[in-house]
């Protein structure tokens, strides 16, 4: 019993002495004409500045795919799926789905180094709210082409209409 109220009032000094070093961090460092996060930032009605490496949803380009696979396998959280089927009378693979689950997805950009046709970019979009985490699982394959590939804003309504549908909006390179 007494081991226990040791290390009981030594985890109460541990956070007053972390609490104390926090406070007076802030202190040190406040500015009350400074303005707030908010203030600076004003979300909804102004977008954010972005810089020009800003890694943000992905941008994929479903006319030049090859279905490699490649992404798949250097993803290091394994949140990309690509279910392929062979074309008969043509060579290579017809892409029938490619989805990332951005629930999963760290935004390394791995993915996007070593496609061998560049059919996968990092894009410039950084809001994709959702209430479900069904709203962060992006087929691309489903979703039209211009916002796939960029053109377009990938936004919540545009993933939820994508789950209607059940081809894929392009059949792929000819080769």
């Amino acid at each position: 019993m007494l081991d226990w109220l040791r290390n009981l009032w030594i985890a109460v000094i541990t956070v007053a002495e972390a609490l104390w070093v926090t406070l007076r961090r802030w202190l040190s460092t406040y500015q009350p004409r400074r303005r707030t996060f908010t203030e600076v930032y004003e979300f909804p009605e102004k977008p954010a500045i972005l810089r020009p490496r800003f890694r943000g949803f992905h941008r994929y380009d479903l006319t030049s795919c090859i279905a490699c696979g490649r992404c798949a396998r250097d993803c290091p959280v394994s949140c990309i799926y690509i279910d392929r089927e062979r074309v008969p009378g043509r060579k290579g693979f017809r892409v029938k789905s490619f989805v990332i689950d951005y629930s999963k997805c760290m935004f390394c950009g791995f993915c996007t180094e070593n496609c061998p046709v560049d059919c996968i970019f990092m894009g410039q979009t950084y809001d994709l709210s959702a209430y479900s985490r069904d709203g962060c699982i992006v087929d691309f394959a489903k979703l039209p082409t211009e916002i796939a590939w960029g053109y377009g804003r990938l936004t919540p309504t545009a993933v939820v209409l994508s789950k209607f549908v059940l081809q894929p909006v392009d059949e792929g390179p000819q080769q």
